[in-house]
């Protein structure tokens, strides 16, 4: 069964968090395919589709909305899932982040089986003035890797075992 694992990106940590979710599956006997999601052109060839984007400022990236939406036809044909990767802190393993607004509304429209948020990563390379004078100012520093891989390796496991025909996926 061919998966495409695709993502949106900016700094990278959203594409190892699709990496880790296709080689999960890729151990489980799956063929999955883990692309940019402006590196896919239609949906055809493929049993089921994993969508993820980072999200700032509460936003996913544009272009996996756009991706989305472009496919959303075919998108309603298989099974769908959907992730995110954005706060730098614990509450997306406490179950306390909100999904993206938009995001929720395209996994309505889509017929997702499931959307949800993990960790994001933020480090010197992705700061901004802003943040370098709040830094300066005695802030808190925001750096941190809060991608769970054993969380986000234990959600592509359950959706495995769904399209397996196991018991189905579980809303954390």
């Amino acid at each position: 069964m061919r998966v495409l694992v695709a993502y949106a990106t900016k700094s990278g940590s959203t594409a190892g968090i699709a990496q880790a979710i296709g080689e999960e599956l890729g151990r489980m006997g799956f063929e999955p395919e883990v692309r940019s999601v402006d590196a896919v052109r239609d949906l055809q060839g493929y049993d089921a589709v994993i969508l993820g984007s980072a999200v700032y400022i509460g936003k996913w990236r544009k272009e996996a909305l756009r991706f989305g939406s472009r496919h959303a036809a075919e998108l309603r044909q298989r099974p769908v899932w959907l992730f995110e990767s954005g706060p730098t802190d614990t509450s997306a393993d406490e179950g306390k982040a909100v999904p993206a607004k938009a995001a929720a509304e395209l996994a309505r429209q889509v017929g997702a089986r499931q959307h949800v948020v993990f960790g994001g990563k933020f480090g010197p390379e992705q700061v901004g003035n802003f943040t370098r004078s709040m830094i300066a100012k005695g802030d808190k520093s925001p750096y941190g890797d809060f991608r769970n891989f054993d969380r986000i390796r234990g959600w592509a496991r359950a959706i495995g075992a769904e399209l397996q025909g196991a018991q189905p996926v579980e809303a954390r």
